[in-house]
């Protein structure tokens, strides 16, 4: 359904035979008989039998045609079901098989660090992959621990990629105690190769305290391992392995990239030990290899693997031990069957000084290529700049490529039957970035916009390919799952509760950002010919998706009134949270009405919609479409930006903030309550009856409108807006913007017993990076504001962006979110999703 536009019935049928007609009588009605001859009685009862006996035959034609439709219908197999449309793909051909993505951008992109929720780990963009990675031995509290899979619980001193371009170079630092790792990939493609080319790692470890007398820190246990998903067997080289003999470690073959080999060399002379397994799951390797040092050390007394194998094994683990410090340097070639592939010279390429030389040069031109994206050199100190690099390098480093099937939940009142009250969405594949390599490793539509925001001004190809990615896992109603958790892996790292998705929530569609980005870059001529011609075959076959996923929220999201929206996923039912959640707002515990109901009017989501109609209507001019899309997404644009009916809507003019509206009272509390088996818990309270109005909250919400440059620039509003930013006992502090307000009855409230405050007070940076582009914006526009939104502009840009600078050098890490009284860093670190957005707030690159 176009936006704007409401469903009709179709037309109604007009018969002829009411219309006059001067040659027959056969006309139903009170007309007048007119008078004829014999021969025309005649031949006009011939043609009326003619047609009789035609309409006869059409009727007993369709007899029989429902005849069968019923009997297909009742003994159809089961198996022949029509398929649900909540898991039916969209139809309409994939963005991922546009030939821009075919190829050698697909080739490119085949080999990659796609494992962010291990320290480090290497797999190829396909769903059964051979994949790679590194577990290490390391010392806490007088102990020895397994490290393999990020985890907050591991308490590394700071850990993440210093440099990464997204596609064949990596340089990442882990310091764990007293250990100091290095590691860096490289990808590499010469004649010979297989598909995607070869690949190789250098492992450097040191001691970060060589004061430090600790036996346990004087050698170093690695553990480098090999896993094919598909069950593939991989050749071990031999029983008794000795690099200085033969740097060969482990061979195999696949049908994507045939024959291929693993090598180690080092300048050291390792002790090396190896375990290989066979098991469907690798989500469990660390169990696995603990398992089987444990049993050596319990028989020998030696920690080191048992130096055997199960039949037949799809996993192969190398142990690499050594006093520290040493070097080892790992070589896969593929292709390895061919006379003419110059294994030889090729892992020679990949290991020893040439290797650190190539790894030198790309550093070298990581530096190069950050500077021309970005152009800081003359905006920031080095420390800043180091974190910018940070900042950037490890939102590439982060991208993933995960393949699985989501699970959806299952309404109450569906008819649909599923296994525990969900069924499951087509097997796909998502290459996306993450927010959190220890916390959220996997896809989040929300988070994603934000992310892109970054990417795009990077490699606006690999941007394309991502978002391709995610607009092919609408389903045909238009609806994206919010969370993406494909695959064992995955899946491993969350609660089962937490799984389910549900298709009547959305989130926020901020993909919309970054097409606004693309769309504005081609106007202003930031492209090459080559990206422009990318962005726009990209998005004329976008297009029917893009208008598909507007007409979903313009339709599901919509509320009682015109121009108003609401999120939908709200509990009315709840008795333990202070302020029913909407999470499908993105802004979680943020306070909303009390009593959620469909009379909510929710400004942000408002504000999203009107993004949204733009890009839509600018999408259509580009491609001049036929004028009605055009005119009717410029129709809905021109209603959510109408700023008298925005002001009706959701303006307080006594207090000149924006607010939601809903049914809602201040006099809501937790309480403590007895239960039955004689313990306590916080059971919500209402006091007074709810009655439909604003919902008194000052926060980011109330300014959706400002971000989204709604205000006209000589507005008092416009005014307004810069007092509460620049207020203390509201949105301001010296380490950025809070979340909301000090006056808010919510402010700092914990949503339940065991739910801190969370969009309630502390500073985000995706927000303050909206907020900040209007300030940008406004300093720039003509009006009695522009001198004082840049004075705004300048004092909020420097305290966020020492904050994040001065965090990053005390702890080692980039936080989710800053506390609003001191700015320490809170939530989860080595959150380097949307807080990487400091590079941009360093770049003054703003959308």
């Amino acid at each position: 359904m176009a936006p704007g536009s409401s469903r009709r019935n179709p037309r109604s049928r007009t018969s002829s035979s009411t219309e006059a007609n001067d040659g027959g009588d056969d006309s139903i009605g009170k007309a007048k008989p007119r008078r004829r001859d014999r021969n025309k009685d005649q031949n006009s009862n011939r043609i009326l039998n003619f047609d009789i006996k035609i309409m006869l035959g059409i009727s007993v034609l369709a007899f029989f045609v429902i005849l069968l439709l019923i009997r297909n219908l009742i003994i159809r197999p089961a198996g022949k079901a029509q398929r649900p449309r909540v898991i039916t793909p969209f139809p309409s051909p994939k963005l991922m098989d546009l030939p821009q993505f075919q190829g050698e951008h697909r080739e490119s992109l085949y080999w990659g660090t796609y494992r962010p929720h291990v320290y480090f780990g290497i797999r190829a963009r396909t769903p059964r992959s051979l994949v790679a990675g590194l577990m290490w031995i390391g010392v806490k509290d007088g102990m020895y621990h397994m490290r393999h899979v990020c985890q907050d619980s591991d308490e590394l001193n700071t850990y993440g990629w210093t440099q990464h371009n997204g596609r064949d170079f990596g340089h990442q630092v882990l310091v764990d105690q007293g250990l100091k790792l290095t590691t860096s990939f490289l990808k590499s493609k010469s004649e010979g190769s297989g598909y995607g080319g070869d690949w190789a790692v250098q492992i450097d470890v040191q001691t970060d305290k060589p004061e430090l007398d600790n036996e346990m820190l004087r050698h170093g246990h690695l553990f480098f391992y090999l896993a094919d998903e598909s069950g593939h067997v991989l050749s071990l080289a031999g029983d008794n392995l000795d690099t200085d003999k033969n740097s060969l470690l482990a061979s195999g073959s696949r049908s994507d990239i045939g024959d291929w080999q693993l090598h180690l060399k080092s300048k050291e002379v390792l002790e090396l030990h190896y375990s290989g397994f066979r098991t469907p799951h690798i989500h469990n390797l660390s169990d696995l290899v603990q398992h089987n040092l444990g049993a050596q050390v319990r028989k020998f007394g030696q920690m080191r693997l048992s130096d055997s194998s199960e039949d037949s094994p799809n996993i192969l683990v190398f142990q690499i031990s050594e006093s520290i410090p040493f070097k080892a340097d790992i070589a896969f070639v593929s292709g390895t069957k061919v006379k003419t592939s110059k294994v030889k010279e090729r892992v020679s390429r990949l290991t020893g000084a040439s290797l650190t030389s190539l790894l030198q040069d790309k550093q070298t031109e990581f530096d190069v290529k950050f500077e021309r994206c970005f152009n800081v050199a003359d905006k920031l100190e080095p420390d800043s700049t180091f974190v910018g690099k940070v900042a950037i390098a490890n939102m590439l480093g982060g991208i993933g490529y995960f393949y699985g099937q989501s699970k959806i939940s299952i309404p109450e009142n569906s008819s649909l039957r599923g296994h525990d009250n969900f069924i499951s969405y087509w097997p796909a594949e998502l290459y996306t970035a993450v927010p959190s390599r220890p916390f959220f490793p996997r896809g989040f539509l929300w988070d994603e916009g934000f992310h892109q925001l970054l990417i795009w001004r990077w490699d606006v190809h690999i941007c394309l390919d991502i978002i391709g990615h995610w607009l092919d896992l609408m389903n045909m109603d238009g609806w994206i799952p919010r969370e993406q958790i494909l695959g064992s892996e995955a899946l491993s790292k969350l609660p089962e509760e937490f799984v389910a998705q549900y298709p009547s929530n959305g989130n926020p569609p901020t993909l919309y950002l970054v097409i606004r980005d693309l769309l504005d870059g081609m106007e202003k001529n930031k492209f090459t010919a080559t990206e422009s011609k990318g962005i726009t075959s990209f998005l004329e076959r976008a297009f029917v998706r893009l208008e598909a996923w507007f007409q979903w929220y313009n339709t599901t999201q919509k509320g009682k009134e015109m121009g108003s929206y609401y999120w939908h996923g709200r509990d009315n039912k709840v008795t333990r949270e202070l302020n029913p959640q909407t999470l499908t707002s993105g802004l979680d515990d943020y306070p909303r009405a009390s009593h959620p109901s469909d009379e909510e009017r929710h400004l942000d989501l408002r504000c999203w919609m009107l993004l949204a109609a733009n890009c839509m209507q600018s999408i259509t001019q580009l491609f001049k479409k036929d004028n009605k899309p055009e005119k009717e997404y410029g129709s809905t644009a021109k209603l959510l930006s109408n700023f008298d009916m925005l002001n009706q809507m959701h303006l307080h003019p006594l207090v000149g903030a924006y607010y939601d509206f809903g049914n809602h009272t201040e006099k809501v509390r937790l309480s403590w309550k007895e239960t039955r088996v004689g313990t306590r818990e916080l059971v919500r309270e209402v006091l007074e009856q709810p009655v439909p109005r604003f919902v008194p909250h000052i926060g980011y919400v109330s300014l959706f409108p400002f971000m989204g440059k709604i205000i006209p620039s000589d507005s008092w509003i416009l005014g307004k807006q810069l007092d509460l930013i620049s207020n203390s006992t509201v949105f301001w502090t010296d380490y950025g913007l809070r979340s909301l307000s000090k006056t808010s009855s919510m402010y700092m409230k914990r949503n339940t017993e065991h739910d801190p405050p969370y969009w309630r007070g502390p500073i985000w940076m995706n927000m303050n990076y909206m907020i900040l582009s209007a300030l940008y914006h406004y300093s720039k526009e003509d009006g009695p504001y522009s001198d004082r939104a840049r004075v705004i502009y300048d004092d909020l840009r420097g305290n966020l962006i020492r904050n994040v600078v001065r965090n990053y050098h005390q702890t080692g890490f980039l936080w989710e979110q800053y506390d609003q009284k001191k700015g320490k860093g809170k939530g989860a670190r080595l959150f380097t999703g949307w807080t990487s957005l400091v590079l941009l707030i360093m770049a003054e690159a703003y959308t």
